[in-house]
Formats: C-alpha cells, structure tokens, sequence
C-alpha cells in the first residue's frame, strides 16, 4: 500500500488514519511500559449515525518501540475522519498572539458589489436540485443524544463544506419552532443547545447560536452576527436605535464568507395570532448580500459583506422588498422608497418581474381605490387614496402557486384628493387585457387600454375567443339605475364567427366597471373573472335604456338593428329588424303575433303594437319541418 507522510498523519488507501504523538516523560519510557506482541490493542469507540443504521468507527491504540503512542482510525470509507476533521478545521482557523484559533474577520475579497447586480439570489453559485437527496436525507434526521452525535449523523450524507452547511441548515429550518415566548421574556436558557435539542424551540439567539456550534463540530468556519432587523413587528420606514434586535450566521466557504438565516429560513410569526408556523424559505441560505442588507443590519459594517457598505440611515430609508419579492422572480420596484407622496392625489408603482405574473393589491386592507394593470413581465398600479392623510399600500404576486404573497409595503402620505377620480367600488384586479386575458382565451381585443372614453354614454368591445370558450360581461356602478337585475342588460352581445362584440350603453354619466368573465363549455363550474374596462363618460344628458333581455338561443351570427332599447313605449307601432342566419322563420308577439318577413339583404324585417301588453317576445323557427317556436328576445313595455 501507498503511504503519504507529513509530520503528523500517514494516510493509506484503505481509509486508515494514524497520528503520532510524542508521549509525555511523566508517562516513562519504552523499558517501563514495553507493549505485549501478542496482547490485542485496546479498543475505543463513538457511534456515527446513518442513513439506514448506525455505523461504527474505532480508534486502535498501540506503543511503538521508539517511545511513540500510535492511534489508528478505521471508519466507513464515505466519512469523514474524525481526526481529519480536526486538522481541516485548525487550518481554517487564524491564531491569535497567545495562541488561540479565531475565524478570520471578513477583507475585500468576501465584498459583493451594491446595489443588486440581478446575477443571482445566492452569493456563490448553486444547483439546489443537486441538493435534493440531502435535503431530504437531513430533514428526516432525528436526535438521538447529544449534539455531537447529531452533527455526525447529518454528515453521512455530506461530503463537501457546502453540503455540510446544507444539512445543518435543513435540519434547524426543519426542526426548530421560534419560541415567542422566550423571545419576549428574553429567556438565556432558550439559547444554548442542550435546552434547544431537548424542547426544540428557541429565538433568534439560539437559532444563530446552534448553527454556530454545529458547524464548528462538523469543521466548518461559523460566526454568529447580532444587528437590526426589518422582521416580525417592523412598520415601514421605522428607525432603529438601541438593544439589538436580531442574530444571524456567516459562514466560510471556498475562501469567503457568506450570509445566511436560519430563524428566516424555518418559518414565520403571522402577526395576528403571533403564532409561529413552519413554512422553509429558501432564500435566506446564503443569500446575495446586496439583497440581505435588505432586511438585515449587522453591529459591524464588515459583515455586511458589501462595497460600498451601507449606513444605518440608509438602511432604514432603503426600499424594503420581501423575500418572496425575489422568490417569486420580482427584480425592481419604482419607487424605491417606502415612503410616497402623492401629486395630484395620485401614487404611481410599478414592478419588474422576470416573467409574466398575476398581481393584487390593498389600499388600507381592501382591493379599492386604484387600478392596477398587468404587464408582459410585471406590472403598473395608480392608486387614487380616498382621503388626506397617511395609508397603508400593500402589493401581493401569486407566482407557480394559486396563493397570493405579500411581497411590497408601501406608506402613502396624501395632501390632496381628487373629488373627480371616484373609482368604482366594483372595479376588481386586474384593469384592461393582458397575457392573463390571452392565456384565459380572449385574444386581440379591440381596445389594448384599460380605460375606454365616451362622449355619448355608448362603446363597442370586441375580440377574438379561443373555440370552446365562451364570454359573460356585466356593467357596474356605485349609484342607480344599475342593479343586479340589469347589470348585464346595459350590454348586449353578439358572435361574429370567432370574435365577441359587446355593445354597452351607461345609464348616465359617470364611472363604471365593465367585468368580462370566462367559461370552458366541456367544463363544470361558474364563469371565471378576466379582467375589467373602466367606462368614463362625462356627459351628463346620457340617459340610456337597458338592452332587451337575450336567451340561449341568440345565436352566432345574428345582429340586432332595431329596436335597441329593451323597453318600448305604450301603445305604438314599433319596427323591428334583425339578421337571424339559418332560422326557417321569425315572429313578434305581444298581444298578438306578427310576422317577420325576409328581404333581399338578409335581414328579417317587420313591426308590432305594444298596445294592451306589457312584454314583447322575439321568438324564432328554427326548423320548418317543427312547429316549435324559441324566445330569442325580449322586451318589457312602459306603463300606461
């Protein structure tokens, strides 16, 4: 076999590791402590942990006849030796002038650049998928004793630094619940590690501290980092004096240091019950700093890990940007202050994402008061706030999931209100079509932009519809005519082959919402919303009348000319045109019955009195070979 020889190890192939080491002169010499050729090395052991059992590694001892004491590590050939573990950790480690080993404080070379130079979350490079097998191994990990013996368990499956971090890291983000209570009560016994083992709960404190401690056992370089924090209780734009608020981790790998948080990373404090939930985030492991100092201060501005680092009153006037912001692929936001003023009554924010994502919004815990419009890859908000004073903005994204997440905190601070920009109530999120009106089926609409003018109180929609698809619109209002009985009689839609038209007339002058929703015909289930148009007509003679009431048997294809209002006057004759494609034959009837005739343009044309009656019928013949007529119309007649 092949030996390699340094002053203190000889390492042989077959996974043995012998140290030497000079015996005291109080311990004698070879003359009287001579070892016995035939007697059996004495044994000494520990236990390593498994993925499957436990595996056993033995130190053998024995006396040399030069007056050396020789120990021989045998151990599993995928683990770390335990006395290889203690030289690669000394190394790592810079001693002081009495001799003592310390970590080596962060230089320039461990500084990222600032601001945020969109490369990576991560400050050094990572394929989480690679990570899998241990994250899953890790998680599964449970204590047995002590902490040693945990560290080792964790490390079967490890076989660089980063994969020891790893599943240290997985394993706390896993197992230890944020203990508010000794949070509160600043409990120092929460912090050490056999009272965080034994109940598995702990703060902040401890969380850094048994990251620490566990490194060090497995030889990596760690250091715990005290400073302020933009965490559970934080209100935008607060400042930051006193008591230290928070801890986190640094620890050294491939020559530099990196951040990380595990009391983040394991969960979070929902602020209304302050109960803790387990919920892995995974954006605080080694995270970029130019996007940790986001939320984290540390007491030295070394720790930062920036160039240039930042001051305190940067950090707490600086843009705060959750972490699901960058989770959920969000890059910047405008502005970049959490502090806005409105101009003119008006507040303005945009975001970048680097994909297409649905957003909402809150203005003072409700979806009102502004409107918010989806972009390609982001997205554009005005918010309108409905009184002088301060307010709350809050900006969620749903991302991969079906659940929105708060990802911007915003304060409004308005001096001015517009009487003149009154949003309606009913106007939902998102305003005007976009990639998600496209992906829902609705294609090249006629009018791109979210708001439509109208000088006489009338518009007309129109788009393409995926096959199989079909479209409901209603019209709403803050104030009268428009009920819930006739919000969809102030739209009348027709089917032109693959494309929609939407004929709206308003009630008056005013704001309104115009809501499309959406349904696949195979499909169970109501009607999905899409997107919404705001309506704005300033005319205050607009007085137009409801539609008349269409059934299911308004076709595609047919158009209706006259009469448009779906109430007719008392006691007239009323002419009536339509174009009705592929119907054997047409009818009014209201007392009585009256023919529709059709002509040579293809329209069905005829009149009818609305005296004595108070609803008229369209109705149609499909099939002249049935005798069975269908409603396609209908009209209500005014009072006498």
């Amino acid at each position: 076999m092949e030996l390699k020889k340094d002053s203190n190890t000889v390492s042989i192939d077959m996974l043995l590791i012998v140290h030497s080491e000079k015996r005291r002169a109080a311990q004698g010499t070879h003359s009287d402590r001579q070892a016995d050729p035939g007697a059996l090395p004495q044994r000494r052991g520990g236990l390593q942990g498994g993925g499957n059992g436990i595996q056993k590694w033995q130190k053998i001892e024995g006396n040399s006849l030069n007056g050396t004491q020789l120990t021989v590590e045998v151990h599993p050939r995928d683990t770390m030796p335990e006395l290889l573990k203690k030289f690669s950790l000394d190394k790592r480690l810079q001693g002081d002038k009495n001799g003592n080993t310390r970590p080596r404080q962060p230089g320039g070379k461990d500084a990222h650049a600032y601001p945020w130079d969109r490369s990576s979350l991560k400050s050094m490079p990572l394929d989480l998928q690679q990570f899998e097998k241990l994250d899953t191994y890790a998680s599964q990990v449970t204590v047995k004793s002590g902490l040693d013996e945990l560290v080792n368990d964790l490390l079967q499956e490890a076989h660089s630094d980063l994969e020891r971090v790893r599943a240290i890291w997985i394993w706390i983000c896993h197992h230890i619940e944020y203990d508010i209570e000794a949070a509160q009560e600043k409990d120092r016994q929460a912090f050490k590690p056999s009272n965080i083992l034994q109940t598995q709960k702990t703060n902040c404190d401890g969380y850094a501290g048994l990251f620490e401690r566990m490194c060090r056992i497995a030889g990596v370089q760690c250091m715990t980092v005290p400073g302020y924090s933009k965490g559970f209780g934080y209100q935008t734009g607060q400042s930051f004096s006193g008591e230290f608020d928070h801890a986190w981790n640094a620890v050294f790998l491939e020559g530099r240091w990196h951040l990380l948080d595990s009391t983040w990373g394991s969960g979070l404090v929902d602020t209304a019950t302050s109960k803790f939930t387990f919920l892995y985030n995974e954006f605080y492991f080694l995270t970029h700093p130019a996007l940790f100092i986001e939320d984290h201060f540390p007491d030295n501005k070394n720790w930062q890990l920036l160039k240039p680092p930042q001051s305190l009153r940067q950090f707490e006037n600086n843009m705060y940007h959750k972490s699901e912001f960058y989770n959920k692929g969000m890059l910047s936001a405008h502005p970049d202050t959490p502090v806005i003023r409105t101009v003119n009554g008006k507040a303005t924010i945009t975001v970048e994402s680097c994909a297409p994502t649905p957003f909402m919004f809150m203005l003072n815990g409700k979806q009102e008061h502004g409107l918010l419009s989806l972009q390609k890859n982001g997205m554009k908000l005005d918010v309108y706030p409905p009184t002088m004073g301060t307010h709350k903005l809050q900006i969620f994204a749903k991302g991969s999931s079906d659940v929105y997440s708060s990802v911007l905190e915003y304060t409004l601070k308005c001096n001015y209100v517009d009487s003149g920009v009154r949003l309606p109530s009913e106007l939902h999120q998102p305003v005007g079509p976009s990639w998600f009106s496209e992906q829902m089926g609705i294609r090249k609409p006629s009018h791109p932009d979210p708001i439509i003018h109208t000088s006489d109180g009338r518009c007309s929609v129109s788009f393409g519809v995926e096959e199989g698809v079909s479209v409901l619109a209603s019209l709403h209002g803050d104030e009268g005519p428009v009920t819930a009985e006739t919000q969809r009689r102030y739209i009348f839609q027709l089917q032109r082959e693959k494309r929609t038209e939407l004929k709206v007339q308003l009630p008056r002058a005013g704001k309104f919402a115009l809501k499309i929703f959406v349904k696949k015909r195979q499909e169970p289930g109501n009607y999905a919303f899409v997107f919404n148009y705001l309506l704005c007509c300033s005319n205050t003679k607009v007085n137009w009348p409801v539609f008349p009431e269409s059934f299911g048997n308004w076709g595609q294809g047919n158009e209706l000319l006259e009469p448009l209002s779906g109430v007719l006057p008392a006691n007239r004759n009323v002419p009536f045109k339509l174009k009705l494609p592929g119907v054997a034959k047409a009818l009014v009837k209201g007392q009585d019955t009256w023919p529709l005739t059709l002509n040579g343009e293809g329209y069905w044309e005829g009149s009818c009195s609305t005296a004595g009656c108070q609803e008229v019928y369209v109705m149609v013949l499909e099939n002249a070979n049935h005798n069975f007529y269908s409603y396609i119309l209908k009209y209500t007649v005014n009072d006498q």
